[in-house]
């Protein structure tokens, strides 16, 4: 059986039950799963893979809850680089149409790859257009070969311009056929057991492009199959004001009317949630997935995280779809969550606050929940040995190692030293360890370029 010994890290972030942080500490791991935790003197001293981890701290992987993978092809798109949420929707949907399936593997790993190397083990992404013979499959084996953890949403568009929707008629599916093919890659794909690499996810991409017959339908096969459901929620203003002159409602009112509130579903955004909305989602243990940096990039607002946290709602942090951030930096992104709620919400002592400890947990245990998982978002035994590294050596956090926890949030966050997912050390020494990076990106490139040139 393989062995993984972390040893010697400088401080080790464990977010278990009593939130100890041990200096000096030590992982250790077998098959993929943790068995100790605690004091280097109190590990094994050895082990298949060790890894010293003087100099750096040792937290969790980051788990990320809302992305679209294939948008690294379309980053910084001049023409969609300073609208608001509709009408990048309206510049981009048209280029996406062209997408192929060597287009989505690629771009799969392109954003894993920077997930991976800033510190983020577990993803979901929201594929929600399938053009050309692309496939949720494509994305799902490109996970695969990476090594990274992935909940695969099996997104969708059903109502096209023609009948009232924000997406052209090209981009949208028939609904039985969705419905059909989110059933085959559950049956095909979804693991519902604990250290699992691979669980499929049932997510209607909005309200403004699936009508509420599918939205109600998807919910019943969600639960039919014990999977998870996700969609997009109260984005910004037109989103609010589309549900309200559509469906006479809010976007909470929506959601609980068709079933899509529970702890198996989370929702992506909710910016302008409001008061009775929060108060539905923590009574019934719905989650969001919060997109700090999408948000502020489109004009979108700031989510009341704050005020999510305090009625109880499961709140995670994402970094949603590389052309709308356009980043894909797990660290980066949880850094953002911690400033912008200050900015929004302060003061900084007051009740409004975020600390870098908090965003921490929420970028872990918070993740964890949202997914609806008991096995990653801490070091303890038991635990899925994920596991990230980040060095102290950088100039950016000089002068900072009195707290090495808080300099990776409130200081400029280097590249991770060492990524272990599953037990599996996918980064090592700063570099991917599963592909040829550099190869890699001169092939995704070359794919953007097509893509944009149509």
């Amino acid at each position: 059986m393989a062995t993984l010994l972390i040893r010697h890290a400088t401080l080790l972030v464990t977010m278990d039950a009593q939130r100890r942080e041990i200096a000096d500490g030590a992982v250790f791991a077998r098959d993929g799963v943790i068995e100790a935790v605690g004091a280097t003197v109190q590990l094994p001293a050895d082990a298949d893979e060790v890894i010293d981890a003087r100099g750096q701290v040792v937290i969790p992987g980051l788990v990320n809850t809302h992305h679209h993978f294939y948008q690294t092809l379309t980053r910084a798109v001049p023409a969609a680089q300073d609208a608001e949420l509709f009408g990048w929707l309206k510049t981009l949907y048209p280029i996406w149409a062209k997408l192929t399936p060597e287009m989505a593997y690629v771009s799969t790993q392109t954003a894993m790859a920077e997930l991976l190397l800033s510190g983020c083990t577990t993803s979901s992404d929201h594929l929600y257009l399938f053009p050309n013979g692309v496939t949720l499959d494509d994305t799902i084996e490109a996970a695969r070969a990476i090594g990274m953890r992935f909940h695969a949403a099996r997104g969708a568009m059903s109502v096209g311009e023609s009948k009232g929707g924000l997406p052209p008629d090209s981009v949208v599916e028939d609904e039985a056929a969705i419905l059909a093919d989110a059933q085959r890659l559950i049956d095909a794909w979804h693991n519902p057991h604990r250290h699992a690499m691979t669980r499929i996810v049932v997510a209607p991409c909005s309200p403004f492009s699936v009508s509420r017959g599918l939205m109600r339908d998807a919910a019943l096969l969600a639960r039919e199959k014990g999977v998870s459901l996700h969609t997009h929620l109260a984005e910004n203003d037109n989103d609010i004001a589309y549900t309200r002159e559509k469906f006479g409602c809010t976007p909470a009112e929506y959601a609980e009317q068709l079933g899509w509130v529970g702890p198996d579903v989370w929702h992506a955004h909710c910016v302008k949630l409001d008061a009775a909305g929060i108060d539905l989602f923590a009574r019934t243990g719905t989650g969001i997935a919060h997109c700090p940096g999408s948000n502020m990039r489109l004009a979108s607002g700031v989510a009341p995280i704050r005020a999510l946290r305090d009625a109880g709602v499961p709140v995670s942090i994402a970094v949603d779809g590389s052309a709308s951030n356009d980043a894909g930096h797990m660290l980066g992104e949880a850094r953002l969550a911690l400033l912008l709620q200050r900015v929004a919400h302060g003061p900084v002592k007051g009740p409004s606050a975020l600390t870098a400890r908090e965003v921490l947990e929420i970028a872990t245990l918070g993740g964890a929940r949202v997914l609806n998982r008991d096995d990653i978002g801490a070091l303890a035994p038991g635990m899925s040995a994920d596991v990230v590294t980040v060095p102290l050596d950088d100039v950016g956090v000089a002068g900072a190692h009195h707290d090495p926890l808080a300099a990776l949030f409130f200081c400029h966050v280097p590249r991770v030293r060492h990524t272990v997912v599953n037990g599996r050390i996918v980064v090592r020494d700063g570099q991917l360890a599963t592909i040829d990076l550099p190869v890699h990106l001169e092939r995704h490139n070359r794919l953007a370029a097509s893509l944009l040139a149509g």
